[in-house]
């Protein structure tokens, strides 16, 4: 059993929500090889701007419908996080959208404090699972990442996803932390950043990637590009099968 996935790394036009659906569009259609999945970065339609009043509310609902209608066109599952607005509060909320419409949320526990997405975004309480083509998936956001215990593979997952925007002082980090959360949770992982400058000045240098479940690459680019992939699920039971890693992890519950 095969996913076939494609990775869309781009640059990003500041709080713009009409122009970079336009651009991904675009993107989209330029994918001709047949694939199960595409994942857009983190805050897609604006960039990681921490003006999110700057964006009219119904912009996240129009991305929605948006992204609900390229999946049916394409006729593939389409996830990426976007600034939303619901029950009063903003949220960097990732969704993940299937061919036939229907609609997972995730939102953003870990928001950046250094940032001050803490003080704009209300973050989120729980993870969720998705089941999609026989494959169990895990999307997160960006700086999720650094937190392995929020990642702990307890649910028997098969992929985790990071959506980011992170900015290369710190993608060394990155790369070494897309590494260890696919070796520690024995499951291919798909990091997924953009490129690119922002308003704000800092600069992405992409390392969208795929790492299988030994840890070893499967694809990797720091170019503005669409990168392919193949989650195989042969080589998550073989490899979980001969070294039976997870059967010695730990088991807790995460409260707070």
């Amino acid at each position: 059993m095969e996913l076939k996935v494609a990775i869309i790394q781009s640059s990003l036009v500041w709080e713009n929500p009409e122009r970079n659906r336009e651009i991904f569009s675009n993107k989209l259609d330029s994918i001709t090889s047949d694939v199960d999945l595409i994942v857009l970065p983190e805050m897609f339609t604006t960039a990681f701007t921490m003006d999110p009043q700057n964006i009219a509310k119904e912009e996240g609902d129009k991305t929605v419908k948006w992204m609900q209608k390229e999946a049916e066109k394409k006729n593939v599952a389409l996830t990426g996080s976007i600034v939303f607005f619901a029950d009063g509060h903003y949220y960097n909320r990732l969704w993940f959208v299937e061919p036939n419409g229907k609609l997972s949320h995730y939102d953003k526990r870990h928001t950046f404090t250094l940032a001050g997405e803490d003080k704009i975004y209300n973050r989120g309480e729980e993870r969720i699972i998705i089941d999609y083509k026989g494959f169990r998936i895990c999307p997160l956001i960006c700086y999720d990442l650094r937190f392995p215990v929020w990642a702990r593979n307890t649910e028997n997952y098969d992929v985790l996803i990071y959506v980011a925007n992170w900015p290369t002082p710190r993608i060394n980090a990155w790369d070494a932390l897309l590494k260890a959360r696919a070796i520690e949770n024995m499951a291919y992982v798909i990091g997924v950043n953009r490129t690119g400058v922002d308003n704000t000045g800092h600069n992405y240098p992409g390392h969208s990637t795929v790492i299988d479940v030994l840890g070893d690459l499967v694809v990797f680019s720091e170019e503005e590009t669409v990168l392919y992939a193949t989650i195989n699920k042969k080589h998550i039971s073989e490899a979980r099968e001969k070294l039976k890693f997870l059967e010695d992890r730990d088991h807790f519950s995460l409260r707070g």
